[in-house]
């Protein structure tokens, strides 16, 4: 941040509290108003921070930093997303089998890891009309939909910056890109293997309770189909591109705004990758996958406000103890040491019931915002904000945006009634808090 002098007042940090409050909840008070809209609280709320910004640095400052997050954070983060869910959205799966616990669980477990590479989002939308349709006989379906939002929209991000959002905004901060491979994926197979266990069980017993199931296929049918290969070299080029030329530590300079030609090849490539997918992927198959942009819209509109009140948050919490945080940061940091236990839990109730990729980014300044230290000497603080962000988001459904995609999605498709926010919340609470403290407490600093 290049803002002097300081900001001494929390009221610079209202219009991001502000946002992400009409975030979380005009979905659930208001939600008719809210998504006819919700542009309008996010400009809303932009021009409220920029105007105190201006007022305090004047225009030409606060134009400078604006540009420089838009082009840094925004463009790489938008078009990354955009990528994701254009090439994931032109590849269809259909499996015909009759539903086992065994087979719902290997299922649940390769959907995991696979999100990790083509996203929480690409990895929800392409795998949860398969998995439904295998358990499309069944009598008890919700927890197969809980259960996926937990494993695959959420855990199972955890391992590149493709990921989740959060692990990209660091990656982007200057975290290595196999960062969170190296000192993730224990603690996610760990938790993988708890929640996994509990689901085999409970998925068990439910079918035991339920008539046997039809025979899947007639004879001749395809067990298994996947249309859209074509998109496949196309995804695997996007972490090509997004790993190499985060690893060019030394490109030259563009000459504005601090920019490198990596950042700008990546960037190129990334949206190039997205309108090849489009072009070359049949109309049928997205049709097949119920292909809408509405969902991406959301994120691009929301997002944009998200960056632009966070700018004077992030200045505030870089003046440390000298700044309006002081508080805050004594609290995670008792003595100038980080809490570790607490930075997971902050970041993670935080990313519940807020957005988790700006909470990560808040708790990531929090602990000082250097990317070599944080990775190196602070790795397990890092690692603790990391897992909070990206595994609590599965806490409720407004905890990282493909929960609510794969609930309408449910209620679609063979599911009639999804449980409430509430509703969610009691599964949550009383299958993945148990986990959580189990996690936190035996396997989080091993």
């Amino acid at each position: 941040m290049i803002f002097e002098p300081t900001l001494s007042s929390h009221i610079y940090s209202l219009p991001f509290i502000g946002i992400l409050l009409s975030i979380s909840l005009g979905p659930i008070l208001f939600s008719e108003i809210w998504h006819k809209n919700y542009f309008r609280f996010v400009i809303f709320w932009s021009l409220i921070s920029l105007t105190f910004l201006i007022g305090k640095f004047g225009g030409a400052e606060v134009g400078h930093e604006w540009m420089h997050m838009f082009l840094h954070e925004y463009v790489p983060f938008i078009f990354m997303i955009a990528a994701l869910y254009t090439i994931t959205g032109g590849i269809h799966i259909v499996i015909k089998t009759r539903a086992k616990a065994s087979l719902n669980s290997l299922f649940l477990v390769f959907g995991s890891f696979l999100a990790s590479f083509i996203g929480t989002t690409g990895a929800s939308m392409l795998l949860i009309r398969p998995f439904l349709e295998m358990n499309r006989h069944r009598k008890y379906k919700v927890h197969l939909v809980i259960f996926y939002i937990f494993l695959v929209a959420n855990i199972g991000g955890s391992l590149t910056p493709l990921g989740d959002p959060p692990l990209f905004l660091g990656y982007l901060q200057g975290v290595p890109f196999w960062w969170p491979m190296q000192h993730l994926f224990l603690p996610m197979v760990k938790l993988l293997l708890i929640l996994i266990t509990v689901f085999w069980l409970l998925d068990y017993y439910l079918l035991s309770k339920e008539t046997p199931q039809p025979k899947a296929r007639q004879e001749g049918e395809r067990r298994f189909n996947m249309t859209g290969l074509r998109n496949l070299p196309i995804l695997a080029g996007v972490v090509i591109a997004v790993w190499l030329l985060g690893s060019w530590k030394d490109a030259p300079q563009v000459g504005f705004f601090d920019l490198t030609w990596a950042e700008v090849i990546r960037d190129l490539l990334l949206l190039t990758l997205a309108v090849l997918s489009w072009k070359i992927t049949p109309k049928n198959v997205r049709h097949y996958n119920q292909y809408s942009w509405e969902p991406f819209k959301e994120v691009a509109k929301v997002f944009i406000g998200i960056f632009t009140t966070i700018i004077p948050v992030i200045q505030m919490l870089h003046q440390g103890r000298a700044g309006p945080f002081a508080p805050l940061l004594e609290l995670a940091n008792p003595g100038g040491q980080p809490d570790n236990t607490l930075y997971f839990w902050l970041t993670g109730w935080l990313s519940a019931f807020l957005d988790n990729a700006p909470t990560y980014l808040v708790f990531f300044h929090m602990a000082g915002g250097d990317a070599q230290v944080l990775a190196t000497t602070l790795a397990p603080t890092l690692m603790a904000i990391s897992a909070g962000a990206v595994f609590m988001g599965a806490m409720t459904y407004i905890g990282n945006a493909p929960n609510f995609m794969v609930k309408a999605i449910a209620e679609k498709q063979y599911v009639k009634k999804m449980p409430s926010f509430f509703g969610y919340l009691l599964w949550s609470c009383a299958i993945l808090l148990p986990a959580f403290v189990i996690f936190c407490r035996f396997f989080l600093y091993e």
